[in-house]
C-alpha cells in the first residue's frame, strides 16, 4: 500500500488548445487550460474550484485520457483513474445492464468483477424493472443514478468527482453523497470539482483555484477558498 505522502497523480505543465472561429475564413488558438501543474497525494482529497468556463471540465478529460494535452504531461504512476460525473456518456440503444458492463470495461475493470456487481448496481440505482431496458427510455434522473452506481462500483485508485455529489432526487441525493463521503473518510484518493465551497471545506485537504485556464492559487482549503470567495466576478 502506498504511503500517504507519495504522489498518486501528477499534472505537469498541462495545456490544451482549441481552434475557434475568427471571422469567416480565420481561426485562432484558444487555450482552455495553460501551464496547469499540481500533484494529488495518496489518501488525499484535492478540490478544484473556479467560475464557469475556466477549464475545469477540460482538465478532467485530460486527467482521464479522454483528450490528450497539447503541452505537458499527466503521470498516473499506473494508478487507475475513474471519472464520476454527470457528463459520462451511454450508448442510448443498449440496456442499463449492458452500459454498466461497457463503462466498467472501458475503465479497466474485468468483466467478471463487474458482472458480480450488476445486482448491486441495479439495486443502488433503483432501476428494478428497467435495468434490461434501453437507456433511451430512461428519464434524466434514472441516467444520473445509473452513472453514479456504475462509477462507485469501479473502485478506482483515484476517483475524480465532477459536480456529482448529491445526484437525483432528495432521497438518492442523500444516499449518493453519503457513499462518497464514506469513501473519502476511509482514505479514497480523490479530486472534487465543485462550485460548492461548503462541500470543498468539509472534504478537501487542499484546493486548486483555476482562473482563465491557469492555476491562480493552490494551498490549504480554507485559505484558497477565502481568497476565491472575495475575488470579484468578471
Amino acid at each position: 500500500m502506498a504511503a500517504q505522502n507519495e504522489i498518486a497523480l501528477r499534472v505537469d505543465s498541462v495545456g490544451v488548445c482549441f481552434k475557434q472561429k475568427k471571422g469567416f475564413f480565420q481561426k485562432s488558438d484558444f487555450w482552455a487550460i495553460e501551464n496547469v501543474s499540481f500533484d494529488i497525494l495518496h489518501g488525499e482529497t484535492l478540490g478544484v474550484v473556479g467560475r464557469n468556463g475556466v477549464g475545469k471540465s477540460t482538465l478532467l478529460k485530460v486527467m482521464t485520457g479522454i483528450i490528450a494535452p497539447d503541452r505537458g504531461h499527466v503521470y498516473t504512476y499506473d494508478n487507475n483513474v475513474s471519472l464520476l460525473g454527470l457528463a459520462v456518456g451511454f450508448n442510448q440503444n443498449l440496456s442499463g445492464r449492458d452500459n454498466a458492463i461497457m463503462n466498467a470495461l472501458l475503465q479497466g475493470v474485468s468483466k467478471k468483477h463487474i458482472e458480480n456487481k450488476l445486482d448491486e448496481i441495479e439495486d443502488f440505482a433503483e432501476l428494478k424493472g428497467f435495468f434490461e431496458q434501453p437507456v433511451n427510455t430512461y428519464s434524466t434522473g434514472m441516467r444520473a443514478r445509473l452513472r453514479f452506481a456504475i462509477a462507485i462500483q469501479v473502485n478506482p485508485d483515484i476517483l475524480l468527482i465532477d459536480e456529482a455529489l448529491g445526484v437525483g432526487d432528495a432521497s438518492f441525493s442523500k444516499k449518493s453523497a453519503k457513499v462518497i463521503k464514506d469513501r473519502i473518510l476511509m482514505g479514497q484518493t480523490a479530486m472534487i470539482v465543485s462550485h460548492h465551497v461548503d462541500t470543498l471545506n468539509e472534504l478537501c485537504n487542499r484546493v486548486v483555484w483555476l482562473d482563465s485556464g491557469k492555476t491562480k492559487m493552490i494551498g490549504a482549503t480554507e485559505e484558497v477558498l477565502d481568497h476565491y470567495k472575495k475575488a470579484p466576478i468578471v
